[in-house]
C-alpha cells in the first residue's frame, strides 16, 4: 500500500524532530584548545608590566589562543635563573641578570625591548643635595640592597665619566630600608627606577615633606637597554609561534596603555586590587616614555638595536669582569617580533 501525501508529510516532520533532538543530545564541539603559558613580572605588579596586564584584561592573549598566567617575581637574578630552568615561559628580565645567567652557562635571550634605555637613576633629597653631574656626588653615601647590581654598576659608570670608581661611598643595606633611609636623611643617595620604585619613593617622600631629585645614568653615558621580555632558547626553538603570539598580544597591550593610561591604571587595579592607582598611573606614564626608541621607531615596539645591545653587553662585561664570555649576538633576537 502506497503512503498518502499527508502521510509522507507527517513522516518527514517526525524524522526532523528526531534529528533535532539527537543533535541536542550530542556533546558540543570543543573550543580550540588554549596553550598555557606563564609570565613572571620579576617583582610585584607595576607599570613595567602594564602591557601584559592589559593584554590579559582585554582578552588579547585569548584571541590568539593563549591562556596566560601572570605571576609575581622575586628580583631579576632569580627570575632569569628560573626562566632558564623552565619554571615559566616568559619573564621581565634585566640585561645584567640575563648576561650573568649566560656567563654561567644559561641559555636565555632577550626577545623584545620594554625599557629601550636604562631606566635607573640616583635619587636624592633636593633640600640636602643638588648634584648636577657624577662629579658632584663625590663623597656622598649611596645605599643599595646587599645583592643589588648597583654595587657593580656605579663604579663602572663613574669610571666611564672619568671619576674615581670609589668617589661615591656605596653601602650594602637591607633592601627594605633603603628608600626610608634616604627620606630620613640617613643616606645621601639611593638608586631609583622609572616605572618601578621611583613613583613609590616619590609618594613616600612627599608625605614626609621631602622633594626628590635625580640624575639618570642614561644622561651620563650609560647607553644600555633596561629590562625586556626574555625566553629560553629551548622555548624559542620548539614553540616559536607561541612566542610570537605572546609578544604580539603584549605589545598590543602596551599600545593600549600608551593611548589610554588612565584606563590601563584602572585595569591594573581591577586585576591587582592592592595596587595604589596613583602610583600605578605614574609608573605607566614612565613606561610609555621608555617604551619607544626614537632611533628604531620604524621597526615597531620591541625592536632591539644591534648597537645598543652591543653597548649593553659590553657595559655588563666591564662592570662584572666577565672577560668577554657573552657575545651580544647570543643575548638577544628580533626574529619573534611581528614584522
Amino acid at each position: 500500500m502506497q503512503p498518502t501525501r499527508r502521510g509522507l508529510a507527517a513522516l518527514a516532520r517526525a524524522l526532523t524532530g528526531i534529528a533535532c533532538c539527537s543533535a541536542l543530545l550530542l556533546p558540543a564541539a570543543p573550543a580550540a584548545a588554549q596553550e598555557k603559558v606563564t609570565y613572571n613580572m620579576a617583582w610585584l605588579p607595576q607599570g613595567s608590566s602594564v602591557g601584559v596586564i592589559v593584554a590579559q584584561a582585554q582578552g588579547y592573549f585569548r584571541e590568539l589562543g593563549l591562556e596566560t598566567a601572570i605571576v609575581r617575581g622575586y628580583g631579576g637574578n632569580r627570575t632569569a635563573n628560573e626562566l632558564d630552568q623552565g619554571q615559566f615561559e616568559f619573564g621581565y628580565v634585566d640585561p645584567i641578570s640575563l648576561v650573568l645567567n649566560r656567563a654561567n652557562g644559561g641559555k636565555i635571550r632577550m626577545i623584545g625591548a620594554i625599557n629601550t634605555r636604562w631606566p635607573a637613576g640616583i635619587c636624592f633629597d633636593t633640600k640636602r643635595h643638588q648634584p648636577k653631574t657624577p662629579a658632584d656626588m663625590k663623597g656622598l653615601r649611596l645605599g643599595g640592597g646587599s645583592a643589588s647590581p648597583v654595587h657593580n654598576v656605579v663604579p663602572a659608570w663613574l669610571e666611564a665619566n672619568r671619576q674615581p670608581k670609589d668617589s661615591i661611598r656605596l653601602l650594602r643595606m637591607d633592601p627594605a630600608v633603603v628608600d626610608a633611609s634616604l627620606i630620613e636623611g640617613r643616606i645621601d643617595l639611593a638608586e631609583c627606577w622609572r616605572a618601578s620604585n621611583r613613583a613609590v619613593t616619590q609618594k613616600q617622600a612627599a608625605a614626609a615633606g621631602v622633594t626628590l631629585g635625580w640624575i639618570e645614568y642614561s644622561d651620563f653615558g650609560l647607553d644600555a637597554y633596561g629590562s625586556g621580555f626574555a625566553a629560553s632558547e629551548d622555548l624559542i626553538r620548539k614553540r616559536p609561534e607561541v612566542v610570537k603570539k605572546f609578544l604580539r598580544a603584549s605589545y598590543r597591550g602596551y599600545e593600549f596603555a600608551m593611548a589610554n593610561p588612565e584606563q590601563a591604571a584602572d585595569l591594573m587595579v581591577k586585576m591587582f586590587p592592592t595596587t595604589d592607582r596613583a602610583v600605578a598611573l605614574a609608573q605607566i606614564k614612565d613606561m610609555n616614555d621608555l617604551l619607544v626608541d626614537p632611533a628604531a621607531k620604524a621597526k615597531g615596539l620591541g625592536y632591539l638595536r644591534e648597537d645598543r645591545m652591543g653597548a649593553t653587553v659590553q657595559f655588563v662585561d666591564k662592570a662584572f669582569g666577565l672577560g668577554g664570555k657573552v657575545k651580544p649576538q647570543d643575548a638577544y633576537t628580533n626574529d619573534l617580533l611581528a614584522p
